[in-house]
């Protein structure tokens, strides 16, 4: 079982950083152009069982949600519904390959 349990955990963590990745490369797609601050300040970490993807730029919520004064150019909300469906195959995947590892 502490077998499973580590390779599982290592297994989601992989497919979890490789999913991240893939959301945070078409956030940087979406994101407008003006001078590319926005785009290089996209993130994308992965901690345990949790994938944090977003943008340190500190106007980065006003361009996502937009302002009274400007419209919302929505760039990271896209791209996490463009894969989210994935996610769920990406962690049964794990837990599989942790399985057979494992020799369960």
């Amino acid at each position: 079982m502490k077998r499973f349990d580590s390779g599982m955990q290592r297994q989601v963590h992989r497919f979890l950083a490789s999913w991240a990745a893939d959301v945070k490369a078409q956030a940087v797609k979406n994101a407008p152009m003006v001078t590319g601050y926005l785009r290089s300040t996209i993130y994308a970490r992965v901690k345990e069982w949790v994938a944090e993807i977003g943008a340190d730029a500190a106007y980065a919520l006003f361009v996502e949600l937009g302002t009274r004064y400007m419209q919302a150019h929505p760039y990271l909300y896209p791209a996490v519904q463009q894969y989210l469906p994935e996610l769920e195959a990406v962690i049964a995947s794990a837990i599989e390959q942790a399985k057979t590892e494992a020799g369960l």
